[in-house]
């Protein structure tokens, strides 16, 4: 038996087609465009968001060696912790790797990621002017430091993100009975590099990452380190994953969340750094394991 279409059909048929390829071909060059950097060349990838651990080049290391013994390509979305859960959440990416404790607990306990695994840590300094106007470098606690800025109304910049920076900031302000707010409290809503070269230039206090100061310092010549050592500014990073089957490279972003914990990868983490900058950028899980929440 055989059928015979009218043309119109046949059209219509041919329209259908052509206008889903190219939804399709759109769809993939969107999400292409996403990745910040991809690492590796095989045909499955997986998606990992983070923030300054990509920009510092830590993903990078971790990735190159994740591949000699996993067929599978890293493509890093640039985001921070906050927007990093975001994006798992909605299955826009398969795996994170983040500093909020309290926000990643909540992710587990909801079902929507797994393998909460610690990773490492670095911690957060306060830097600012060298002439040190607010006296941070006499305080007593971060929160003290904070009280210190506000009372002296001198320039604060803040990532004003949601990032895992942001939410520790806000967390001492918080602890300080403080609400930031006027003409002395910057916001500027970019990453962490970007915006303490923007405090050097305006000499304002900023609390960063001390891998991104290490990163940055010969740079920064407004800048120094005026606050450190409070157990509070210990920035604990985890890495999770999306639960099983929830997206079709799962496997493959867990079992780099796996490498990250092995021995190769805690040595890659500890001594990230040291060639470059004469110290290391990150501590390992072991040390991480103390301040861990």
């Amino acid at each position: 038996m055989s059928f015979v279409y009218p043309l119109r059909s046949y059209k219509r048929i041919i329209f259908t087609v052509f206008f889903f390829f190219c939804l399709s071909a759109a769809g993939h060059t969107a999400r292409a465009a996403e990745c910040k950097a991809s690492y590796g060349d095989s045909g499955t990838v997986f998606r990992l968001a983070t923030g300054s651990p990509g920009e510092l080049g830590l993903l990078s290391a971790l990735a190159e060696a994740f591949h000699t013994g996993y067929p599978a390509t890293l493509c890093w979305i640039k985001a921070g912790s906050g927007k990093s859960l975001r994006l798992l959440k909605e299955k826009k990416v398969d795996a994170v790797m983040v500093h909020a404790p309290a926000a990643e607990k909540k992710a587990v306990a909801d079902g929507w990621a797994i393998n909460r695994s610690l990773i490492g840590s670095n911690e957060f300094y306060i830097v600012g002017p060298k002439d040190d106007p607010a006296g941070i470098s006499k305080a007593a606690s971060a929160a003290d430091a904070y009280t210190r800025i506000a009372n002296a109304k001198a320039n604060f910049l803040s990532r004003g993100d949601n990032s895992g920076t942001h939410k520790k900031e806000m967390g001492i302000w918080k602890t300080a009975g403080i609400d930031p707010r006027g003409d002395w409290y910057v916001i500027t809503k970019d990453f962490m590099m970007a915006t303490l070269k923007k405090a050097n230039t305006v000499n304002g206090y900023f609390m960063t990452d001390s891998s991104t100061w290490v990163a940055g310092k010969k740079e920064l010549n407004h800048l120094t380190v005026l606050f450190r050592g409070d157990p509070v500014l210990i920035n604990t990073y985890h890495g999770l994953c999306q639960p099983k089957g929830a997206t079709p490279p799962q496997a493959a972003a867990e079992a780099f969340i796996d490498f990250l914990g092995s021995d190769k990868g805690q040595a890659i983490i500890r001594d990230y750094g040291k060639a470059e900058y004469g110290e290391a950028m990150y501590n390992n899980a072991a040390y991480a394991k103390e301040y861990a929440r």
